[in-house]
């Protein structure tokens, strides 16, 4: 694997962290202020999926 995609892979569960840590505060403000209940009850499913996503690209392989 070449230095440009290393590097890339090396970033990507870092940028995927910050996603998920801003969509569950955008989803977790959303459902508490009564807002737009259905949207952020979907921030928070996407936040759980990407959190598992980044579990399952640290996690090494059995």
């Amino acid at each position: 694997m070449n230095d440009a995609l290393l590097g890339i892979a090396q970033a990507a569960p870092s940028i995927g962290m910050i996603a998920a840590f801003a969509c569950l505060i955008g989803g977790l403000y959303l459902v508490s202020k009564g807002r737009d209940r259905r949207k952020g009850v979907l921030l928070l499913v996407m936040s759980a999926v990407l959190i598992a996503n980044v579990l399952i690209w640290t996690l090494p392989s059995a």
